[in-house]
């Protein structure tokens, strides 16, 4: 079983920056694909970002690439999001996922343990 806590979110202006931080718990977190998703209000919860257990492979979403940063330190147990250039649209209920096979994985049905979410609010 793997818990995990994000924190990190608020709000913030348009073009301003945010990092969100995912704490896992567990011994293995190394050998878990990490992903991050959104949830605008009404609507449904769609893939961000994700990261290979390594931390050698990433993968982004067309609508965050070349603004957001996915990263983790495996040493902390620790998946990071980093949000740059942050835009009205990119407000949403931000989750950390996590799924027992080690590579990337886009799909929500692949992953195995989520987040209770953190809000994330970009004002014009």
């Amino acid at each position: 079983q793997v818990q995990l806590v994000e924190s990190g979110g608020g709000l913030v202006q348009a073009g301003g920056s945010l990092r969100l931080s995912c704490a896992a718990s567990g011994r293995t977190f190394s050998n878990y694909a990490m992903g991050w998703f959104r949830q605008a209000r009404g609507k449904e919860r769609v893939f961000v970002a994700t990261i290979s257990g390594d931390g050698v492979s990433t993968f982004y979403a067309g609508s965050v690439k070349g603004r957001f940063t996915i990263s983790r330190d495996n040493a902390k147990n620790t998946v990071y999001l980093q949000m740059d250039s942050l835009k009205p649209e990119d407000t949403a209920v931000y989750y950390c996922a996590a799924d027992r096979r080690a590579s990337i994985q886009l799909s929500i049905s692949a992953y195995d343990y989520w987040g209770q979410g953190t809000q994330v609010t970009v004002s014009s």
